[in-house]
């Protein structure tokens, strides 16, 4: 076990889009150390079994475990949707109690009331979180005068893994995703981005989006969110190492990983190759 004050924050994703989210963070808690752990040799997470995305994020999990992680932050909505709840009351109390592993979809929910106006909102996501009906189970506990609209695009993660984000391919796929959600519900005035990949896809998804809509990319409210949780549990605040360093790893090649990281991030990027399972 390591000493207090010697453990650094886990951010695991299935496999990029959480840079997104680990961007925000660090924005938000630069003192603190991170492990970015990114399963892309096994990505993507959203079409896949419950059972399988279960079995592949506790491994996930536990290695960031074995390597001094206390605190670990699945910043990926499918392992949040499919995942989170059985690690935490199943897995947590077998393996170590005083560890904790959190999720991104709880975050956004709890600030998507105070932004509607209609309160009716869309969540656009992967096949596989939009069918967990996760957002709305969680919006129904919270909020139970909203109406949610789910919308699958299933070709939005691959633009982004691919580089055309920003081309004119994007645009057909984008534009036909926004309309179909906001023909299912005219009244919906606030959407939720419900993939980390997805606000590489923003600049996009504002053309194709009436006036009056907000969009919500998850990022910053996390992180937010993130910040909250450590003031209010200041004994696990004080197990944190405060370096400022992140570490990078994959379970694919790095020379793979790294250039793709790098647009993510905006910065250079060295990780380190693992393997899970």
């Amino acid at each position: 076990m390591r000493s207090t004050g010697d453990s650094p924050i886990g951010i695991f994703d299935s496999g990029y889009g959480g840079l997104t989210i680990l961007h925000c963070i660090r924005q938000t808690l630069p003192q603190y150390d991170y492990i970015y752990l990114g399963d892309n040799a096994r990505a993507p997470y959203g079409t896949r079994s419950f059972e399988r995305v279960y079995e592949f994020t506790l491994q996930a999990v536990k290695y960031l475990f074995s390597q001094g992680c206390r605190l670990v932050i699945l910043a990926c909505n499918t392992a949040s949707a499919k995942a989170l709840r059985s690690i935490q009351q199943n897995d947590l109390p077998k393996i170590d109690s005083s560890r904790r592993v959190l999720g991104i979809i709880r975050p956004t929910v709890e600030v998507v009331g105070n932004i509607t106006q209609s309160r009716h909102i869309g969540i656009m996501a992967t096949e596989g979180t939009v069918r967990s009906k996760t957002y709305n189970l969680e919006i129904a506990k919270l909020h139970p005068d909203i109406t949610v609209v789910g919308e699958a695009c299933p070709m939005w993660v691959p633009l982004v893994e691919n580089h055309e984000y920003d081309s004119p391919g994007a645009d057909y796929f984008v534009h036909k995703h926004v309309n179909h959600l906001l023909q299912t519900d005219p009244l919906i005035d606030t959407v939720i981005l419900g993939c980390t990949h997805y606000p590489l896809l923003l600049g996009k998804i504002l053309k194709y989006v009436p006036t009056g809509v907000r969009i919500i990319p998850q990022g910053d409210y996390v992180a937010a969110s993130l910040q909250d949780y450590l003031s209010r549990h200041s004994d696990m605040a004080a197990r944190l190492s405060t370096g400022g360093t992140v570490r990078y790893l994959t379970t694919e090649q790095p020379s793979s990983f790294n250039p793709s990281a790098t647009v993510f991030l905006g910065e250079s990027v060295e990780a380190e190759g693992i393997t899970l399972g």
